[in-house]
């Protein structure tokens, strides 16, 4: 027997070294980066109906996580090269 869905239910997700939250109401479903209050949101309907528009809309939105990108850690950057100094 399955446990109808009438509270919001939060995970954790961590997709290709980002965390993410993925929130699930009985309305929709929400992906959003952690610590952000904006995401990708997909209702029920749309999908259980399968609109074609769904595929497109769905690769569409991964472009907005995208232009997200976190910069990597001090600690994983290649150090800087050093130019030599100018001679007078």
């Amino acid at each position: 027997m399955t446990t109808p869905l009438h509270s919001t239910l939060k995970r954790a997700l961590s997709i290709d070294g980002r965390e993410y939250v993925l929130t699930l109401t009985d309305t929709a479903l929400k992906l959003t980066l952690k610590g952000k209050r904006n995401g990708v949101e997909l209702p029920w309907s749309q999908l259980v109906n399968g609109e074609a528009a769904l595929a497109v809309a769905l690769h569409a939105s991964v472009g907005a996580f995208a232009a997200n990108k976190v910069p990597a850690p001090a600690a994983n950057r290649p150090a800087a090269k050093k130019r030599p100094a100018r001679k007078k």
